[in-house]
């Protein structure tokens, strides 16, 4: 663990920007700072259609390995694409040798919820009508996308389609009352979000329904029986850290093979810093082989 890898990743993120105006500049700052992440080697990328949405295919310039890994980027429900997931997509693919497909769903304010919900489950059931076996999907995402991945799974068990084998999320958001006791405790530590920041995000996804349902906050609601195995990463220098930690603990409770990932004094989704971050490259590997274990 390098005390001077993490010093430099949180000066990256405590760097004073220009406060955004609109959500357009939001979103093109948010876009132009995951653009300067480093993408892995030995990927190809192509656009395609799942469902009814664009989806970036990204794979191995290798044989494929059997599997699909659904990917659903973060932005807070209201920025990013699969652009701005490609740091993590092209990490994941080029360890695991299986190709990712990420879902470019709609977006806050201008389609609050269910719309994600209801573009990630019809990915996957687009996936499945294609004639993939569920036992070789695996859903993933980071932040937001970390939520999409659990409430897609949700869904799916929901419309009564087979599980995925296997749900895997980065500093993913599971409690949209931000209720976490480490919303005050991460106070300040966290060089990126506080329950402020998060607050007004988190109501243009609401956009009124009620923040408890289990697709807005499954770490307090949401019925886990049978859930497929997760591996949930955090960092200890996040506000979030207590939605990865309570969703273990109630996937745990109903039986579900649920790993909890935590590593000590890196942000918010630090698995973007490979190369610069030593803890990143570490737990994308852990994730690859999380993977590589559940996609038979």
């Amino acid at each position: 663990m390098s005390k001077a890898q993490r010093a430099q990743v949180d000066a990256i993120l405590r760097q004073p920007r220009p406060a955004p105006r609109n959500l357009e500049e939001l979103r093109a700052g948010y876009a132009a700072t995951q653009a300067q992440m480093a993408v892995s080697d030995g990927i190809r990328t192509s656009e395609t259609t799942l469902g009814d949405r664009r989806a970036l295919l990204v794979e191995p310039t290798e044989r494929a390995r059997p599997g699909t890994i659904l990917y659903f980027h973060g932005g807070a429900w209201s920025l990013g694409s699969p652009e701005t997931a490609l740091p993590l997509t092209s990490a994941l693919v080029s360890r695991t040798g299986t190709r990712a497909l990420s879902v470019d769903y709609r977006l806050a304010p201008e389609n609050p919820y269910p719309a994600a919900v209801d573009d990630g489950a019809n990915a996957y059931h687009a996936l499945l009508k294609n004639g993939e076996d569920p036992a070789r999907i695996a859903l993933v995402g980071d932040s937001a996308g970390g939520s999409l991945a659990v409430t897609t799974a949700l869904r799916a068990r929901e419309s009564g389609l087979p599980a995925p084998a296997a749900v895997v999320a980065f500093s993913g958001c599971f409690d949209l009352t931000l209720s976490g006791e480490s919303m005050d405790t991460k106070a300040g530590t966290d060089p990126i979000f506080t329950r402020e920041m998060l607050g007004p995000l988190a109501g243009m996804y609401c956009a009124g329904q009620d923040p408890r349902h289990p697709h807005l906050s499954p770490a307090l609601s949401a019925d886990l029986t049978g859930f497929p195995a997760m591996l949930l990463q955090a960092g200890t220098n996040e506000v979030l850290l207590d939605d990865s930690a309570r969703l273990a603990a109630r996937a745990i409770d109903a039986g579900v093979d649920a790993v909890l990932d935590v590593t000590a004094e890196v942000p918010h989704v630090f698995q973007s810093f490979a190369g610069i971050l030593d803890e990143a490259g570490q737990a994308i590997d852990r994730a690859a082989l999380f993977l590589s274990q559940h996609l038979r």
